[in-house]
């Protein structure tokens, strides 16, 4: 088992936009045993996050447009700094190999759908990241999943949450084409859907 969820609590509650990523499983195969939190806060591996940091670095940034040359240099420093805000969670809290088997993070989904459920209510995320997890998260994360799933003018395809939470639905942060259009991709789509920060 890997425990998951807010990298520092603190950081995320105070954030102006509360981030949660959606993720399937932790690639592991020496079994787990080990906490996602504290991994985040020490900046993670830059395969995964950096491209979730220059996520959130854009976020943060809005309605300023940063350029590639401001998102692109992450720094295993950066990545502490950016991660300590967000929350992530796992579907399947059990960790897999390389390649995630579809039916093992389906069947964990629907069996910790109670525990992720307590999750998605205690974090009460503004915006939630299903990072290639959308079909299994919506059913298990809300009460009420949406009766249809809309588009943004580009095609990303995301649903409201409740009263405050945009669930988008999107690709791992390490999918197989180039950066910039990863991190474009997402940050044209909360632009579009204009996320309002907190004011605190």
């Amino acid at each position: 088992m890997v425990t998951d969820g807010a990298a520092n609590a603190d950081l995320y509650a105070q954030s102006d936009i509360r981030i949660l990523l959606v993720l399937k499983e932790v690639n592991d195969p020496g079994g787990g045993g080990w906490d996602l939190r504290k991994f985040i806060r020490d900046g993670g591996r830059s395969q995964t996050w950096n491209n979730v940091s220059r996520w959130v670095r854009g976020i943060r940034a809005m309605p300023r447009d940063l350029t590639w040359d401001e998102l692109e240099p992450v720094s295993t420093d950066d990545r502490r700094d950016l991660l300590a805000s967000i929350a992530a969670i796992n579907l399947k809290k059990e960790p897999g190999g390389h390649t995630s088997v579809a039916a093992e993070i389906a069947d964990a989904a629907s069996l910790r759908g109670s525990l992720l459920r307590r999750q998605f209510s205690i974090y009460r995320p503004d915006l939630v990241i299903c990072c290639g997890t959308a079909g299994w998260a919506v059913s298990a994360l809300l009460d009420e999943p949406p009766a249809q799933w809309q588009r943004t003018t580009r095609g990303v395809r995301y649903c409201r949450a409740g009263e405050d939470a945009t669930v988008i639905d999107f690709s791992h942060p390490e999918a197989r084409c180039p950066n910039p259009f990863i991190v474009y991709g997402l940050l044209d789509a909360v632009r579009e859907l204009g996320i309002s920060k907190r004011r605190h």
